[in-house]
């Protein structure tokens, strides 16, 4: 268990090493997530599309998704087995928590297009605070947006895309990005659910119980598919963690896998 340090080998701390990320996505496009909790890529709505979160490249005017533990903390990143579930676990002074990453799989067409991201944030043991900053760059940090929040929910406009964030705990606006502090006790929970939104997609929020059943339908969606796997030998996790990364980056419309 080795704690986080944004590092890319060149000694700037601003970067972690491409090692030190998981990915998750929903066969349309993808999401990179370091091991201090920092989404740092990702691209919507397909693999190849604009990013919205760039900061592994840039890290002033990249963008990224900043959800970690407000104080010194030790971290340990791992997959929910047999899933492309992502953990990033959080060790501080007071107490342990987590943050669930995962992208629903859609069949339906209008609930494809959402491409909903989940971040859900679970206190295990103790209590501990957690620190939320939501800063998109669209267009690799070319595309200007604007910020405003309607009952509650963040929506962020850009000229190509809107996204919007909703959360079960309090956001505020800072700038062109949205942020929140809350702190979680044993047992208790906090999701952030981002959206893509316009046309027949509208925001819509995710309750912390509408959370739990996308998490339990995400789990058995990726158990159900590696079950099809006949492989016994020796290297079974390795191969199945492999066989999950390429279904990952699979094109769901077209089955192609990306290059």
């Amino acid at each position: 268990m080795a704690e986080a340090s944004r590092d890319g080998g060149s000694g700037d701390p601003r970067y972690l090493p491409i090692a030190e990320h998981g990915l998750i996505g929903d066969l349309r496009s993808v999401a990179l997530v370091g091991t201090d909790g920092t989404m740092d890529w990702y691209c919507c709505p397909a693999f190849d599309a604009p990013s919205v979160f760039a900061s592994i490249l840039d890290a002033e005017r990249g963008g990224s998704f900043r959800l970690s533990a407000a104080g010194p903390a030790k971290t340990k990143q791992f997959y929910f087995p047999d899933t492309n579930v992502l953990i990033t676990r959080f060790f501080t002074e007071d107490g342990v928590g987590e943050v669930q990453d995962f992208m629903p799989i859609r069949g339906e067409r209008a609930e494809a297009e959402r491409h909903r991201l989940i971040r859900r944030v679970v206190c295990v043991r103790g209590s501990v605070v957690f620190r939320a900053r939501v800063a998109p760059r669209f267009d690799f940090g070319a595309q200007p947006h604007t910020l405003r929040m309607d009952d509650g929910v963040a929506v962020f406009a850009s000229a190509g895309l809107t996204l919007a964030l909703t959360a079960t705990v309090p956001l505020e606006t800072d700038g062109p990005d949205a942020r929140s502090e809350f702190k979680l006790a044993e047992g208790e929970s906090a999701v952030f659910a981002l959206d893509q939104v316009g046309g027949e997609v509208a925001p819509r929020r995710c309750p912390r119980m509408e959370a739990e059943e996308e998490f339990q339908t995400t789990v058995a969606y990726w158990r159900r598919w590696l079950s099809q796997s006949r492989y016994r030998g020796r290297w079974r996790e390795m191969v199945h963690r492999s066989a999950l990364t390429l279904k990952l980056l699979t094109y769901a419309p077209t089955g192609a896998i990306v290059a």
